[in-house]
């Protein structure tokens, strides 16, 4: 599977098993965001920023 995402990139707080998610960009702006589980051939979420935003903020608030 050939991704438009670089840069892929998971947190340093990650489970030391890989139980996580990476997080990529694309040359648009477009953000990608996969289960490290699948080993880079399962389904991105593409984001695009205002969502990526979004979803952060969620994720804080709660």
């Amino acid at each position: 599977m050939t991704s438009k995402f670089t840069g892929w990139r998971k947190s340093s707080y990650s489970d030391p098993d890989g139980k996580c998610v990476e997080v990529g960009r694309a040359a648009d702006g477009t953000i990608g965001v996969r289960d490290t589980k699948a080993q880079g051939t399962g389904p991105i979420l593409e984001l695009v920023r205002s969502e990526w935003a979004a979803l952060l903020n969620s994720i804080r608030s709660s």
